[in-house]
């Protein structure tokens, strides 16, 4: 039983990465060509309304999908229920920001947003359809399937909206997006998993999950407010057009740092559960987590950073400038954002939804007091504050994770550190190699080159662990 587990485990961060990593390919190529098309202002409009987009999103599924996963053997009376349940959230607050739209548009100084916001909702309803579907695909650990799903998902929402910008649409390119993409998505879903739901609608089973559910709702709202916050307020401070270049460097940090992220929440929920009350087990297999995230967030983040300026111009041009230092702030944060994925999915694996909402509560309240006090300062300052706040928390985290499972603060360094510091030099000996270059694609294409071949050489002298697993899995995969 232990080795089918860690086989399906190994499968299923396999095709997590694979997931991540062509989603993030095909987001490059999609954002490549949006980002040369369209202009900040058309960012700047649909950026703002990601903040209502995502918590109405939370408060449709309701933290069941976190639910569903963590039961040992979710019934097919279960996924009904969930279904059932989101599609009639979704349609409630649909119409309540329906209604909502003008006094959106009027926060933002935007009329255009009232339009725009009506249709822009509309992707949460679509999505509410799948839901349970989703959550069927991740219990199961059906990465594969989800890669693919996503996958034409992408291509088909991103082909439409370059050709949308191409005829002229600007900002609805980005809108009809969104809605081909859940809708395809969800497509998607229905074709890989076997279950169906029926028309019998029960909502015991909503009943009996409330409890758990309702503290992991009121968390991802909390989580939600804690990423979009700073778009939030910096739509109301600053002109549409400086939300713009904000969200878009947002935009490639977070497709950065989601690809690690996306990769291990696809497998550590279910995998948690799965060894639940094995505390050494729990451990080990924890601190296996954290070394490979630090061995693919580090060089992933820092590496961004690094190129970010060249990869900016040449991607999509000198219009975007304005968003380069912000964006290469916001990478040092997303080089350990992926952490927190592991720390929160360890609480709620273990039943302890109440740490996940207390811990998320305060973060969200000093997050917000930080934005506050920094805002005067400008953008950039924020988002400085913001990066060190992001770094420093992860010790309130560690502490309730000592607490669950007794795991220590210097061995989780032991763990990370390294790879911090095998990161940090080799992009110094990058940097340094390459700052006599003037030509930018010959320069991003050197940095990129040496950083690899100066990590890699420095892995193998050091021989981290989670190098030998990596390396063990792929020659044992087939």
């Amino acid at each position: 039983m232990s080795e089918t587990l860690k086989q399906k485990t190994a499968k299923s961060l396999f095709w997590g990465a694979m997931n991540n990593g062509f989603t993030q390919v095909l987001n490059l190529v999609i954002g490549i060509f949006l980002g040369r098309l369209l202009s900040p202002e058309d960012y700047g409009i649909v950026g703002v309304l990601t903040i209502f987009t995502v918590i109405a999103g939370n408060l449709q599924s309701s933290g069941f999908t976190q639910g569903l996963i963590n039961l040992k053997t979710p019934t097919a009376r279960d996924y009904n229920a969930v279904f059932w349940f989101n599609i009639l959230a979704s349609f409630t607050i649909y119409a309540v920001l329906f209604l909502s739209a003008p006094a959106i548009a009027w926060f933002f100084h935007e009329p255009r947003l009232v339009l725009v916001s009506r249709v822009v909702f509309l992707s949460f309803v679509i999505s509410s359809f799948g839901i349970a579907h989703n959550a069927y695909l991740l219990k199961n650990m059906m990465n594969r399937e989800i890669a693919v799903s996503s996958g034409i998902a992408l291509i088909v929402s991103g082909t439409l909206g370059i050709v949308l910008a191409l005829k002229g649409y600007a900002y609805w390119s980005l809108v009809w997006q969104q809605i081909v993409y859940i809708t395809v998505l969800n497509m998607g879903r229905y074709y890989f998993v076997s279950w169906h739901p029926s028309r019998k609608i029960d909502f015991q089973p909503v009943r009996e999950m409330f409890g758990f559910c309702v503290k992991i709702l009121a968390t991802n709202i909390l989580n939600t407010l804690s990423q979009q916050v700073l778009t939030f307020i910096f739509g109301r401070l600053f002109p549409i057009k400086q939300v713009g270049n904000y969200t878009q460097a947002n935009k490639w940090n977070t497709q950065a740092h989601s690809f690690v992220s996306g990769t291990l929440s696809q497998v550590a929920q279910p995998l948690l559960v799965t060894i639940q009350g094995e505390t050494d087990r729990e451990v080990r297999i924890f601190r296996k987590m954290m070394r490979f995230t630090a061995f693919l967030s580090f060089p992933v983040m820092l590496g961004l950073a690094l190129v970010a300026n060249e990869f900016i111009v040449l991607a999509i041009t000198e219009k975007w400038l304005a968003s380069v230092p912000l964006m290469q702030i916001l990478c040092i944060a997303g080089a350990f954002l992926p952490f927190y994925t592991l720390y929160q999915n360890l609480a709620v694996s273990n039943g302890r939804s109440d740490i996940y909402l207390w811990v998320n509560v305060a973060q969200v309240a000093t997050q917000i007091i930080l934005v506050i006090a920094f805002a005067a300062k400008g953008m950039q300052a924020v988002v400085i504050a913001y990066t060190v706040f992001v770094i420093l928390w992860l010790l309130v985290w560690h502490f309730y994770a000592h607490k669950l499972i007794g795991i220590r603060l210097r061995k989780v360094l032991a763990d990370i550190v390294p790879f911090l510091f095998i990161a940090l030099g080799t992009m110094a000996c990058t940097y340094f190699l390459t700052k006599e270059i003037r030509i930018l694609w010959l320069l991003l294409l050197s940095r990129i080159a040496i950083a690899i071949a100066i990590y890699t050489v420095a892995i193998k002298i050091f021989r981290p662990e989670m190098l030998n697993e990596c390396l063990d899995f792929l020659k044992k995969r087939t």
